[in-house]
C-alpha cells in the first residue's frame, strides 16, 4: 500500500494577543480565516515568547493542564481549556534534529501550553484535535534562533505547522502614556518590518535593534520578536519574502502576522 506523502506546510509568525483576544470583534475571525486557508497539519510545533528555558526544552507530550501565565484578569479567562493531543512522535523528531549538531535538549513533561500558544490555537483550530508540541526559546540571540529554525525546517515536509508566537511590537510600559493611540514608535517599526519581511531582508531583520527605527523602543526585550527568527529559519529557501496575513494594531501594538510558503 502506498502511503500518501504529507503536504509541505507553511511556516507562520503570529502576534498572539492577550487572553482578551477572544473578545476582540475582529481578531478571532482573522485567525480563523487564516487557519481555514492552510492545509491541515499532521501536528503543530509552537514556539512562544512566554517560555524561555535553556537548554532548549520540550513541553508535555501528553495532554496536561494549560499554563495560565497572566495575572489580574477576570475569572473566565482562567477557565479556558484546550486539550489538544500530545505529540510524542514530533518530540522524537525534534530531539533527533536538534541533537545532531550537539545541541542539548531537555524534557519538561508537565509543562503545558502557555497563553502564547493556546490563545491563538483556540481561534485557529478550536476542535483541539491536532497534536501540539511546544518548545522553549533557549536564547534570545536572533542568529542562534534562526539556526534552530533551519534545523527544524525538514519537519515542514512531514506536515508539521511551525508557528512562532510573539507580538510584532511589544513595549507595555511605553503604552501607558499614549492614551490609547498608536504610538509613533509602534507605527514606524511596523512599517519598517513589513517592508523588510516583504523584501526578504534577512540581515536587516536579524539586526533589527540597530537597523529598525525605534527598534529598542518597540522591543526593549527581544522575547516577543524572537519567535519570528525561528519561523524565518524554518522558511529558508522559500522564494521571495513573507506575506502579511494580519496587520493593524491592538491597543497600540502592531499585530502583524506573516506566512512563509
Amino acid at each position: 500500500m502506498t502511503v500518501a506523502r504529507a503536504e509541505r506546510m507553511p511556516a507562520l509568525y503570529l502576534s498572539h494577543g492577550a487572553p482578551p483576544l477572544a473578545d476582540d470583534p475582529l481578531w478571532p475571525g482573522e485567525l480563523a480565516a487564516w487557519s481555514a486557508s492552510l492545509p491541515r497539519p499532521t501536528s503543530i510545533l509552537m514556539v512562544s515568547a512566554h517560555w524561555e528555558e535553556a537548554p532548549l526544552a520540550l513541553g508535555a507530550t501528553e495532554t496536561v493542564p494549560l499554563v495560565y501565565d497572566f495575572w489580574g484578569f477576570p475569572e473566565h479567562y482562567y477557565r479556558v481549556r484546550y486539550a489538544a493531543p500530545g505529540a510524542p512522535g514530533l518530540a522524537d523528531s525534534v530531539r533527533k534534529l536538534l541533537r545532531a549538531p550537539g545541541m542539548p535538549v531537555q524534557d519538561i513533561a508537565d509543562r503545558g501550553l502557555d497563553h502564547g500558544a493556546y490563545v491563538p490555537l483556540v481561534e485557529m483550530f478550536p476542535a483541539a484535535d491536532i497534536p501540539v508540541l511546544q518548545i522553549s526559546l533557549p536564547t534570545l540571540d536572533p542568529r542562534k534562533l534562526y539556526d534552530i529554525g533551519r534545523t527544524l525546517a525538514p519537519l515542514r515536509d512531514e506536515g508539521v505547522l511551525i508557528v512562532g508566537s510573539g507580538f510584532f511590537t511589544h513595549n507595555l510600559a511605553a503604552l501607558r502614556h499614549t492614551g490609547g493611540q498608536v504610538p509613533s514608535w509602534s507605527a514606524e517599526f511596523d512599517d519598517w518590518g513589513a517592508r523588510a519581511l516583504a523584501s526578504g531582508d534577512l540581515d536587516a531583520l536579524l539586526d533589527f535593534e540597530h537597523k529598525a527605527p525605534a527598534g529598542r523602543l518597540a522591543h526593549p526585550r527581544t522575547e516577543h520578536f524572537a519567535p519570528l527568527f525561528v519561523t524565518m529559519g524554518a522558511s529558508e529557501g522559500e522564494p521571495g519574502g513573507a506575506r502579511s496575513v494580519i496587520d493593524g494594531f491592538w491597543m497600540g501594538l502592531a499585530k502583524r502576522s506573516v506566512q512563509y510558503g
